[in-house]
């Protein structure tokens, strides 16, 4: 083990990355900034670290000592200094009024569960070192057992009975393992990419809203090397000439630290290369990413031929997200096989107070994940599985793939919340206008299909609900368009109708049940 790694370190404050205010606060209280070297063990390590995903919280501080942690919520300078000070007295959770104080063994290499808070939900293993690790030292990574000697055969092992997560993985919800078959017989040729491009809706009651990264990203800003790691066991399987991690630009904190983290990884097969793609949604779809990589300015579909792989300017290439090779990295390691249920991560955004990336057993209800959150509001509806989920007004179900698809919805792993006062009708409309907007073009039923449904969509408002021309047009968007966009374009719409006609068949009437979309009548004085 490093010692130069925090597990090492006798007193720690672990301070947001981003928060250069809190790092010295925590110097202020008699704490040193760690710079990657070896400490005295009478000094307080001033650590920052990477994001824990429950944005609730942040800025987050933690104060470790012995067999103690404790948890500062929504921290501000002065008590940092505060919690420095008494961290260097010899005492842990004195000082203000900590979230949590969790008891441990000595020198944990991963996060400690706080229960009864948010930090205690669910599990923490691709999240391990999200919020405890440093990003882009890699003596936390390997303090945590990371960066393990693996042979083809271990990777092999490890990638069976692996789903790809995502919809920019080109396996999403299938076995990864043929894919890695079929690239090892183009041994020495074939290039790795991973995609962590991609951005989770929050959108505001105006319909617009912001974008922000999605569980990929998060997991390049918090943990990048349990990203890396994954890519660079894919390329001892295959002997990869190249390693692609390809990134939004608009996500500029994941780009910096992939590039960081790729810079100081130790001994990897085949350098990484960190390359970012425009911030446009259909730039997640797999042979889109693979446009942007290779530099077209113009991103369109390329058709998949089944039982072949995509191509990287002409080489066979395997393209996962960021989740599905962090996996990946911990099966080799076998610590999530042998009887340990699979994983899933899963953000809630949406009408809540902040959103937040929790780590749920396929096994787990997503109803859990509103333990992370504050809802800004009465729960009304849930659009599950991204930008182009499915609408159901329950999360009594389990995230796993099959679990999902029977309930019509999306497995990108986004939940995002629909409050009371949502008009269901006006949002599927917007997630229409929205495909018709930024569809790539290439195929009819997606670029026509998009536009038809908006217009259609547009006629209920009118009186003129035809929900028979509706079921049909969705219809040939999922059976025919040429790539996932225009596949899920149409799932907000279908769930909507399945589950919330009477919202459709009200606006017909010129009634919207939420009072949100029609002007109220005046009443005679």
């Amino acid at each position: 083990m490093d010692d130069s790694s925090l597990t090492e370190r006798q007193a720690v404050v672990r301070v947001p990355a981003d928060r250069v205010d809190l790092a010295e606060a925590a110097q202020e209280g008699g704490g040193t900034v760690d710079d990657g070297d070896v400490q005295a063990d009478d000094e307080v390590t001033v650590a920052r670290v990477g994001p824990t995903g429950i944005a609730g919280l942040a800025p987050l501080v933690s104060a470790t000592s012995g067999g103690e942690t404790a948890f500062y919520a929504n921290a501000d300078p002065e008590l940092v200094t505060e919690i420095t000070a008494d961290l260097a007295e010899g005492s842990v959770g004195v000082v203000g009024d900590p979230l949590a104080v969790a008891g441990h063994a000595l020198g944990p290499s991963t996060f400690p569960l706080a229960p009864a808070t948010p930090l205690g939900l669910g599990n923490r293993r691709l999240l391990g070192g999200a919020g405890w690790h440093r990003p882009a030292e890699p003596a936390d990574y390997d303090a945590a057992g990371g960066f393990v000697d693996a042979t083809l055969e271990d990777v092999v092992t490890g990638a069976e009975g692996l789903q790809g997560r995502g919809w920019g993985d080109w396996c999403q919800d299938a076995d990864v393992e043929p894919a890695l078959d079929r690239a090892r017989d183009a041994f020495g040729e074939a290039a790795v990419v991973v995609n962590a491009h991609g951005a989770a809706t929050n959108v505001g009651h105006s319909g617009h809203g912001t974008d922000r990264s999605t569980a990929d990203a998060f997991l390049l800003e918090s943990v990048p090397f349990a990203v890396l790691e994954g890519a660079d066991l894919l390329a001892t399987a295959v002997d990869a000439e190249r390693v692609v991690v390809y990134v939004s630009e608009a996500d500029e904190v994941a780009v910096e630290r992939a590039r960081a983290a790729a810079e100081n990884y130790p001994d990897p097969v085949t350098p990484f290369e960190v390359v970012t793609g425009p911030a446009v949604h259909r730039a997640t779809e797999p042979t889109m990413a693979l446009e942007a990589i290779e530099g077209n300015h113009r991103l369109e579909a390329r058709l998949r031929r089944p039982g072949e792989l995509p191509t990287l300017n002409g080489a066979p290439a395997l393209v996962h997200t960021a989740r599905t090779v962090a996996h990946l990295a911990r099966r080799v390691r076998a610590e999530d096989v042998g009887g340990h249920a699979a994983t899933r991560l899963v953000t809630v955004t949406g009408d809540v107070e902040a959103p937040a990336t929790v780590e749920l057993s396929e096994t787990a209800s997503l109803d859990a994940a509103l333990d992370a959150v504050s809802l800004a509001g009465e729960f009304k509806a849930a659009a599950v599985g991204g930008r182009f989920g499915g609408l159901t007004d329950s999360l009594s179900v389990s995230s796993s793939p099959d679990s999902l698809a029977a309930g019509g919805l999306g497995t990108e792993g986004v939940v995002e919340i629909l409050g009371a006062d949502r008009c269901l009708v006006e949002f599927v409309g917007r997630r229409a206008q929205l495909a018709a907007d930024t569809n790539c073009g290439r195929c009819v039923p997606c670029r026509e299909g998009s536009t038809q449904l908006t217009e259609l969509l547009r006629d209920v408002y009118d009186g003129d609900y035809d929900e028979g021309a509706i079921a049909e047009l969705l219809t040939v968007m999922g059976g025919s368009s040429v790539c996932a966009f225009g596949v899920e374009a149409a799932r907000p719409t279908r769930t909507a109708i399945g589950e919330f006609g009477e919202e459709f068949e009200a606006h017909a009437d010129g009634r919207c049940p939420a009072g949100a979309c029609f002007e109220p009548p005046e009443v005679p004085q």
